[in-house]
């Protein structure tokens, strides 16, 4: 008989050797999407690996063979394109914010960039098609380009579905939960340690979201996620899957977009936006929050017109 006991699960993490130390800075920024050489070096790690991960760099680290990292470590040819991807990477990232004369941004300004879904890599599933491959490659053009902006999203837990058909032809869905500790991402925190928090008013009750951070080379995008336990069970869901439920739970995943965005940025110290873009009706209810914020003005109307672009 099997003595009665506690189970406990050990994850194990391979060690990155110190000739490898900026792996992982590689791996949670999602420069790697279009830098081909970056995921070239990933992918001479282990290609079975690469392609079992869905060539996703942060899950790769996460798996791949400590000794495969130590022999990488002093191979001279690996390493020769290690540093040959550090050069570019930094050299990409050392550039200046981009500004010219015929900008009216100045200072400090920033654009915040609003949409339901992002598509920069498979890494990183929370978009499904056209509209979410739009607003990646604006983040990537706008990263290239040095221009000031921010992203503001929703961070889906159950981001794909398996899809399979039965005998008949129907399509049935498959939901899996992301892991986010393999994803490009990375949990914003309070100055006390606690994760930070944004909260939502709304029909007689709190929203509560916590923020996440994903790299696009110059750009940072931030995503909200709702599965807190201090939320209800109903609200926990808001955030799991894009485009999903009826449309009660596609408003109350628009005001998490739009107004606990807006919210969001403020609480992150982000106070010198100068236009928020929607792209989209799905952050529409920021409007209401630009009204609320600017109510105070001579103009409100008139100041919320400027501050707001719409495609």
């Amino acid at each position: 008989m099997p003595l009665p006991g506690t189970p406990y699960y050990v994850e194990i993490h391979p060690a990155i050797p110190r000739e490898l130390s900026r792996l992982p800075e590689l791996a949670n920024n999602l420069w790697y999407s279009w830098d081909r050489a970056t995921r070239e070096l990933f992918a001479r790690l282990h290609p079975a690996l690469w392609q079992e991960v869905g060539q996703s760099p942060k899950a790769f680290l996460r798996r791949v063979d400590e000794r495969r990292l130590r022999a990488a470590g002093d191979d001279e040819d690996f390493l020769r394109g290690y540093q040959r991807v550090l050069s570019a990477y930094d050299s990409y990232h050392s550039a200046p914010n981009g500004r010219n004369a015929r900008s009216p941004l100045a200072g400090n300004d920033l654009v915040a960039y609003f949409c339901a879904e992002f598509g920069f890599h498979e890494s990183l599933p929370i978009y499904s098609g056209g509209l979410g491959i739009l607003a990646g490659d604006h983040c990537k053009a706008a990263s290239d380009l040095r221009l000031p902006l921010v992203g503001v999203g929703l961070l889906y837990r159950q981001g794909y579905f398996h899809q399979t058909l039965d005998a008949d032809g129907n399509q049935h869905a498959a939901y899996t939960d992301s892991n986010f500790a393999e994803l490009p991402i990375t949990l914003i925190h309070d100055p006390t340690g606690g994760e930070l928090r944004v909260e939502v008013p709304l029909a007689g009750r709190t929203l509560t979201a916590r923020i996440w951070r994903a790299l696009i080379g110059h750009v940072t995008l931030y995503l909200l996620d709702t599965d807190l336990p201090e939320n209800s069970e109903e609200d926990r869901h808001i955030t799991d899957r894009l485009y999903s439920g009826d449309g009660r739970h596609r408003l109350l995943q628009e005001a998490i977009l739009g107004i606990g965005g807006m919210r969001m940025l403020t609480s992150i110290g982000a106070t010198n936006i100068e236009k928020y873009h929607m792209n989209e009706g799905h952050a529409a209810l920021l409007t209401l929050e630009l009204y609320r914020a600017y109510a105070a003005c001579e103009e409100p109307t008139q100041e919320v017109q400027r501050r707001a672009a719409f495609t």
